[in-house]
């Protein structure tokens, strides 16, 4: 019998799971190729998984909202049957597969173990809002951890994820049910000093509705963006600085090519480019900003691949990102902020799309808004807002005095971490940008 196993695809470079939100098929089915199998779901993309090849789908290994491994086996198909052997199989056949010889069997212990450890040890941890892979949900189970309290660990992986050395470090530190209790003398003083994991999860308070109210439940992005907000405030000491630029040249600038650069490339012309632009350039000057935090350590990033914030008509928003975007013009810029924008909106964003990110521009200046202060968006260490261009009377310096006039400005707002970039640094480098943005010609080409 020739069959093929469907594998978890790799949807990025540092995608290591993924959840089945939807299977297409059930056990039994006869699928064609490139039929639609199931749908998976990572970060916030979702993508549909095609078969390879025809057959019929012999055994299905995960159910729906599992998480998977990339790389592990979600169906096996049999390419040699018809469909007719899945409802008409033969008694003896079935006799013959329950009365295998006992290595046989043995030899298929592991994989079913494991699978049903991860299950049952998943039973109780399901229950929560947040993500706990299955090493962790063992390992709680086997150290009589109770879902109350493995909610209350600070986990250091990515979004806040509790990692294998953080739920040993618990177990280390404040002790299982096997472990070693305090004394009685320690007690007043832990009471006096509440644990940085319980000063972090500190829950919300109950809230009831009222007659009349309207209860509307937060879909799948909405969750992930609410985790991943709460978990960048309670990782980073958040520290906004704002400046105000004058951007006179670079709006009469796009006022006089946004025509002849729409004829010349085929791409609409918005400010977008030249902010993206600045900061790849400022990212370039400074270096400590275009960084992540590990532990420790400070991990400057060789690349600078800038994430653009885009608002979907669901009202969620994502971030594509613009890789090596210090190596691209305006008219590459353009042309890729335009794509991922459009994608964005149409749920075609692939998961690479949101990938490597080191960081982020959100743009308050579309929503009319003056200024904002953003939230990080982990594991980068600072996020620009741009707000919108308004006309103002300004001074300017003459030869002959000043004099007052009218000037097109803008503010622009950096939230950084103030673990690691304090305010000269956060200070220098928007500055810079501002200074990039000013500085632009009026007969600049396009």
């Amino acid at each position: 019998m020739s069959t093929f196993e469907i594998l978890m695809p790799k949807m990025g470079e540092s995608v290591e799971e993924a959840t089945i939100t939807k299977w297409f098929v059930k056990q039994g089915d006869v699928v064609e190729e490139d039929q639609v199998l199931l749908e998976i779901a990572t970060d916030k993309v979702d993508s549909e998984i095609p078969s390879p090849v025809a057959g019929v789908i012999k055994e299905i290994k995960f159910e729906t909202d599992a998480l998977v491994p990339v790389g592990q086996i979600v169906a096996i198909i049999d390419m040699d049957a018809d469909g007719s052997e899945a409802t008409d199989a033969p008694d003896e056949k079935k006799d013959e597969a329950e009365s295998k010889p006992e290595k046989s069997a043995q030899k298929e212990e592991k994989p079913s173990e494991a699978e049903s450890k991860t299950a049952s040890s998943g039973d109780e941890y399901s229950k929560s809002s947040r993500f706990y892979s299955p090493l962790v949900k063992s390992i709680a189970k086997e150290e009589n951890i109770s879902l109350e309290e493995l909610d209350k660990i600070e986990g250091t992986g990515k979004e806040g994820r509790v990692t294998k050395s953080d739920i040993f470090s618990y177990i280390e530190t404040r002790g299982s049910g096997d472990a070693k209790q305090p004394s009685k003398t320690e007690e007043p003083a832990k009471a006096a000093q509440p644990s940085e994991s319980k000063l972090a999860a500190a829950k919300a308070p109950d809230v009831k509705a009222s007659e009349g109210d309207e209860i509307v439940e937060m879909d799948r992005m909405r969750k992930i963006i609410a985790e991943h907000m709460v978990m960048s405030k309670q990782v980073s000491p958040h520290v906004t600085s704002m400046v105000e630029a004058d951007v006179t040249s670079l709006v009469l600038w796009r006022n006089k090519n946004k025509d002849a650069f729409q004829k010349k490339y085929g791409e609409k012309l918005t400010f977008m480019p030249v902010f993206t632009q600045a900061v790849a350039k400022a990212l370039r000057d400074y270096p400590g900003i275009n960084a992540s935090v590990s532990g420790t350590n400070i991990i400057i990033r060789k690349n600078v691949n800038v994430g653009i914030a885009v608002a979907l008509p669901s009202g969620n928003l994502i971030v594509p990102v613009i890789k090596q975007a210090d190596q691209k013009n305006i008219v590459g810029l353009a042309s890729d902020i335009n794509s991922l924008a459009a994608k964005a909106r149409e749920n075609k964003l692939s998961s690479d799309d949101i990938q490597g990110g080191t960081f982020t521009i959100t743009n308050f200046g579309s929503f009319k808004n003056t200024i904002g202060t953003p939230i990080i968006n982990q594991p980068q260490v600072a996020i620009l807002a741009t707000g919108t261009i308004e006309k103002k009377p300004a001074v300017i310096e003459t030869p002959t005095g000043d004099v007052i006039a009218i000037r097109h400005k803008m503010f622009l707002s950096l939230s950084y971490d103030h673990r690691v970039v304090d305010g000269a640094l956060g200070g220098f480098f928007l500055r810079r940008v501002a200074d990039y943005l000013e500085e632009w010609k009026i007969d600049q080409e396009i």
